[in-house]
């Protein structure tokens, strides 16, 4: 296997993002084969060699945040235009440096999760890993059968072939989309497409992560066990 960067090394497997990695080569905080390296450029042998993350580094990394916040319509999940509201305002002060993980469109409401851990938030982001967003959506009219077969075998929206959508009626015109990318307002344009317009959209799960009895506009932390399967199954 050829060399690669040590902090694409980093990303890859989990010991922190790319940008998290370069910092920590300029502090000194990453060891391989034992030795402290401090230049930016090292590469290494992805099969032999071993990287391990030095105590300073390991402490930083006990101090990440993982927040979840049932996101109101109305707000905007980032870069909010004169006079737009901003989901992560409606965080206490201590957390409003956290980032969203993904985002949900002013329109739309649900379960938005903000952290300070690029390979979290990267690994969950990311349509490489396939990690399921589920949303509950309700539209004007019941949806054919046809466009439901289509939305399960993917169709092209913004010049590219989504990946298969699942969806399950819940009930009326309300139904379970389960997608495992995240294109820019991807369900109300597979709607459109055929005409259809969203009367509501509410994302209620991310990877694992469920928006349970969080009432609208509140937030929570993860719990230990949450953390502790986040970490161990996104990190390793």
């Amino acid at each position: 296997m050829p060399e690669i960067r040590l902090q694409k090394y980093c990303s890859e497997n989990g010991l922190a993002s790319r940008r998290k990695a370069e910092e920590y080569i300029k502090k000194g905080w990453i060891k391989v084969n034992g030795r402290v390296v401090t230049e930016l450029g090292t590469k290494i042998d992805p099969e032999n060699d071993r990287v391990e993350l030095c105590l300073k580094a390991k402490q930083e990394q006990q101090r990440f945040n993982y927040v979840l916040l049932n996101k109101p319509t109305g707000y905007v999940t980032n870069l909010p235009q004169s006079g737009e509201k901003e989901a992560k305002e409606l965080l206490p002060a201590n957390f409003r440096d956290l980032n969203p993980v993904g985002r949900l469109d002013k329109d739309s409401e649900g379960l938005l999760l903000f952290t300070n851990d690029g390979v979290v938030a990267h690994r969950l982001s990311s349509p490489a890993f396939e990690h399921d967003k589920e949303y509950e959506v309700t539209v004007d009219k019941p949806i054919a059968s046809g466009v439901l077969a289509k939305y399960r075998r993917g169709l092209v929206i913004l010049g590219e072939k989504t990946k298969p959508v699942e969806v399950i009626k819940l009930r009326g015109t309300t139904y379970t989309f389960i997608l495992r990318e995240g294109k820019n307002r991807q369900i109300r344009r597979m709607a459109n497409k055929f005409h259809y317009r969203v009367l509501k959209l509410k994302r209620t799960r991310l990877w694992r992560l469920n928006l349970g009895n969080l009432k609208t506009g509140q937030h929570r932390s993860l719990s230990n066990k949450e953390r502790e399967e986040l970490l161990a199954t996104l990190k390793t």
